[in-house]
């Protein structure tokens, strides 16, 4: 029999791969990873931040460890906190000190769950690993999911072609929708259970208290972009991100404005007021390149954050790390950190993370 590891999150996702993983015929197991201390996982005060006197890691794994009793499959757990400490969590940390907006679930998937995570399975006598992922694989190529509101490929986009070997993803082809009703017509423990959102390790806490714990605060100044004049004091360019709107901290003015840059050598946040001309751009350089699939046409297209839509795009490389992305119809708000994923239809070819912006041929955001 075809035996398949399934990473178990304690969510519904997960729950209902291992389900039909298991009605199709394979033997299924689950596997259940611990990346983050819950010793750690504290507030700024260094209390722990619980709910019901557990932490949320330990509740998913509770769920996941009930979800796998009641489909009759064993389940693993592993540790892999240092390896996603040094690969994941310093990574983030530098981006914010260089004044970007880091992707965490990238680099997740790239060396956790497709890496260290298939190598356990492995252990384990695993002929396939599935998650609970909104993709498709054939091939050893990444699609997109068919649930357009919930495709995940985006931040599948920095695992290789040899990653996806034996690899499946059973809710490719379904919608989410299909995915809740079969939890509660099977009566899994998840099946209403609140997607999880956001930065796995910081949760439902405050993003500015909990970075308070890494990286010193360093207030500066908040510079008005078009007169030069200082407006305010911002607590520290982690803080913020480009295009950000609400909780810039300029009090007492409510005219429309928006983070447009940041010099993190002065240690200045630059804000701009009225039209957002700031935030549009036609060009990016992304670095990192990760491939999957090299046989492709120049003109594709390009999502520059989950959420955003797909933008046509020509690309031409730079080098062995580093593409040139350019966009005919300017795009708005493309933010230094984050990552430019580009599709030929619905194939995934790969990503890069953004290093410059520019707009005519100039760079942006002074980072």
């Amino acid at each position: 029999m075809t035996k398949v590891i399934v990473g178990m999150s304690g969510g519904v996702d997960s729950a209902v791969s291992a389900y039909l993983l298991k009605k199709k015929g394979y033997e299924v197991e689950g596997l259940f990873m611990r990346n983050w201390d819950s010793m750690i996982n504290n507030d700024i005060n260094g209390n722990p931040n619980l709910n019901n006197n557990i932490c949320p890691q330990e509740e998913d794994y509770n769920d996941a460890k009930k979800t796998c009793e009641m489909l009759n499959i064993p389940l693993h757990r592993v540790d892999f906190i240092k390896e996603y400490w040094d690969n994941v969590f310093t990574y983030f940390l530098k981006e914010l000190e260089r004044g970007r907006t880091p992707n965490p679930d990238i680099l997740c998937n790239k060396y956790i769950k497709f890496d260290l995570f298939k190598k356990e399975a492995l252990k384990l006598g695993a002929d396939f690993i599935a998650t609970g992922h909104y993709a498709n694989t054939k091939n050893n190529r990444l699609y997109r999911g068919i649930d357009k509101s919930k495709d995940q490929s985006y931040f599948l986009a920095g695992i290789s072609s040899k990653q996806l070997e034996n690899v499946l993803f059973p809710l490719g082809n379904m919608e989410k929708k299909m995915v809740r009703k079969i939890a509660e017509d099977i009566n899994l423990n998840v099946a209403k259970k609140k997607d999880s959102t956001g930065i796995c390790f910081i949760g439902e806490r405050n993003f500015q208290d909990f970075i308070k714990n890494y990286l010193k605060p360093n207030p500066g100044d908040i510079v008005n972009v078009e007169t030069n004049e200082v407006i305010g004091t911002h607590t520290g360019l982690m803080n913020y991100t480009i295009g950000q709107r609400r909780n810039v901290g300029i009090s007492g003015n409510d005219k429309r404005h928006y983070v447009c840059g940041k010099d993190v050598k002065k240690n200045i946040l630059y804000v701009a007021f009225g039209d957002s001309k700031y935030l549009y751009s036609d060009e990016c350089i992304i670095e990192d390149i990760n491939i999957i699939n090299s046989h492709y046409p120049a003109n594709l297209t390009a999502k520059f954050r989950y959420r955003g839509d797909d933008y046509p795009v020509t690309v031409e490389m730079i080098s062995s790390n580093e593409m040139r992305v350019l966009y005919p119809e300017m795009v708005k708000n493309v933010t230094p950190g984050q990552v430019c994923v580009l599709y030929n239809k619905d194939e995934c070819i790969g990503s890069g993370f953004i290093k410059d912006v520019k707009k005519n041929g100039e760079k942006l955001f002074y980072l």
